[in-house]
């Protein structure tokens, strides 16, 4: 079970026109900019990643106005290729990573593929993620799953991180996800 000593949230590339042209992009950008509000209010870390942000520009605004400091520029699609993501890992102490953004079968998948293969848990958020093509966030949920890499939901996360209806959050997060 994740908690939130141990949890990180990584957003990745949620920007630019892509963000709003993947399958189902209004509700992939409510439920990233959800997380990262409940993620916030029960203290978990936050590593926000843009994909080539001079091509393909910034993160969706939804989202960024609730983000601290600087995203992680990076050209490799694994953020697992790029030091600064790296190191910021190293730096969270974490051991279970939290997975949202775009696109599911490119680069979600091979960040969630390489930090399970660095022996860390990964969650993928199953309502929080998308492609261009449907069948395309499809295989890439499946190529995840059948690696071991469970998937999740914006909801569902929220409150296995809150674990007891008395957790000081509770309120928040129960307006977020209602």
């Amino acid at each position: 079970m994740f908690s939130v000593e141990e949890a990180c949230l990584v957003v990745v590339d949620v920007q630019g026109k892509l963000a709003t042209i993947v399958e189902d992009s209004e509700s992939i950008i409510e439920n990233t900019a959800k997380l990262v509000q409940g993620m916030k209010a029960l203290g978990v870390p936050i590593l926000w990643l843009e994909q080539n942000p001079s091509r393909l520009g910034a993160t969706a605004p939804e989202i960024s106005q609730h983000l601290d400091g600087h995203p992680i520029a990076k050209i490799a699609f694994s953020a697992c290729r790029e030091d600064q993501f790296l190191e910021a890992v190293k730096m969270s102490g974490r051991t279970q990573f939290i997975i949202t953004g775009i696109e599911t079968h490119i680069c979600v998948y091979q960040t969630a593929r390489q930090l399970k293969e660095q022996g860390f848990e990964v969650e993928v958020v199953a309502d929080a993620v998308s492609s261009r093509m449907k069948e395309n966030k499809e295989i890439g949920l499946a190529k995840m799953q059948a690696l071991g890499i469970l998937t999740t939901s914006t909801e569902m996360i929220l409150y296995e991180l809150l674990q007891r209806g008395d957790h000081e959050q509770f309120k928040t997060i129960l307006r977020l996800v209602k």
